[in-house]
């Protein structure tokens, strides 16, 4: 008898992702060997270096090779991450990788250090190695949830740079992409914010998300049927927090009043989202370069010629090169920006975040430090 299809559904999610790590690794590792070896077919018999197959839609196990990865996750101790646990614990015995876990201890609650603990207790008795828990200190920045966020991010950064990850998989579900979309777009947030989390983001990929199509409820069943004890953080109940309120009040509310599949459509929008996104981004980025004189600066007349789209884009680009931060830039300065071009009245200089400004001079659009 086969597992329970709840846990069925989160090794499956896992397996894919790591068979992805895999060939991207073994794909970086050839491009480093010597010509004559790069040339070594790779479906040689006895060969180390063949790669996976597949029989009747399943995914098989991929030979040892030396270079194994180490793929580590992210726990947090409650049901969504240990559930990834269990299931990357599970593959990795079967497929040429190494399994890890970091926890990351936010010392926001009294005693988070001996929660932090036991989650590295629960994960070592997985036979998952190098385990640790990494204490932080959050600011301020951003308010409470973005800092926490900041904090959490730069620690889990550091343990893969220090532990030579190939990937740092993350416990987002389906629900959370949901709330992530309606987010974006309380805030009036472009089609970016809209787009919600990637299924791999982060420097060359390092972050991945094998569960952005899984439910909540998969994943919590998950752990109820193979006994695998869960924490429930309290800040995740805790209507000071906004994505708290929408998750326990305003998705409940649409769906009393739009139905069911309310998560489903908007996990749906946001992939849509990210395809239109990701086709503006390449646009934006071609159109730049025919929108420089020979000294780069911008020129208005060329920028005003763009789709709106494009042009923000390019807009946005050009301000973060010059300093101002990704995450301080919001659709008003830009929209304050583009009437540098689309509204021009002899306006002054735009103040932005990053102490970066914007200014129209001669005909061009002049972005500087101020």
């Amino acid at each position: 008898m086969g597992p329970h299809p709840a846990v069925a559904a989160i090794r499956l999610a896992v397996r894919r992702v790591l068979h992805d790590v895999i060939t991207e690794s073994r794909r970086n590792a050839d491009h480093d060997r010597p010509a004559e070896a790069a040339r070594r077919p790779a479906h040689a018999a006895g060969s180390p270096y063949a790669e996976a197959g597949t029989s009747g839609g399943s995914l098989t196990a991929l030979p040892e090779r030396p270079d194994t990865p180490l793929v580590l996750v992210a726990c947090s101790g409650g049901a969504d991450s240990m559930a990834l646990a269990s299931a990357l614990a599970f593959e990795a015995r079967k497929l040429d990788v190494r399994a890890g876990g970091i926890t990351v201890d936010h010392n926001l609650q009294p005693g988070s250090g001996l929660r932090a603990a036991e989650v590295v207790t629960r994960l070592t008795a997985m036979d998952l190695d190098p385990v640790e828990a990494v204490a932080v200190h959050v600011g301020r920045e951003g308010g409470p949830e973005a800092a926490a966020r900041d904090a959490r991010y730069a620690a889990l950064d550091a343990a893969a740079e220090r532990h030579g990850a190939a990937a740092v998989l993350l416990g987002h579900t389906r629900d959370d992409q949901a709330e992530t979309v309606l987010l974006g777009l309380a805030r009036g947030s472009g089609i970016r914010s809209l787009s919600g989390m990637a299924a791999a983001s982060g420097p060359a990929g390092r972050y991945r998300r094998p569960f952005l199509q899984l439910d909540r409820q998969t994943a919590r069943k998950a752990c109820l049927v193979q006994s695998i004890p869960v924490w429930d953080d309290p800040h995740n109940i805790d209507p000071a927090y906004t994505r708290s309120r929408l998750r326990h009040e305003g998705l409940p509310a649409l769906e009393k009043a739009l139905g069911k599949g309310v998560v489903e459509a908007l996990a749906r929008t946001a992939q849509l989202s990210r395809d239109d996104a990701d086709a503006l981004d390449t646009w934006a980025a071609e159109a730049e370069l025919s929108v420089r004189d020979e000294t780069g600066r911008l020129e208005c007349a060329g920028l005003y010629a763009l789709p709106p789209a494009v042009r923000r884009r390019v807009l946005r680009r050009a301000l973060i090169e010059a300093g101002a931060p990704a995450g301080s830039l919001f659709a008003r300065h830009l929209e304050e920006v583009d009437r540098l071009i689309t509204g021009w009245r002899g306006q002054r200089a735009i103040n932005l975040p990053g102490r970066v400004e914007a200014l129209r001079q001669g005909g061009r659009l002049v972005i500087r430090q101020s």
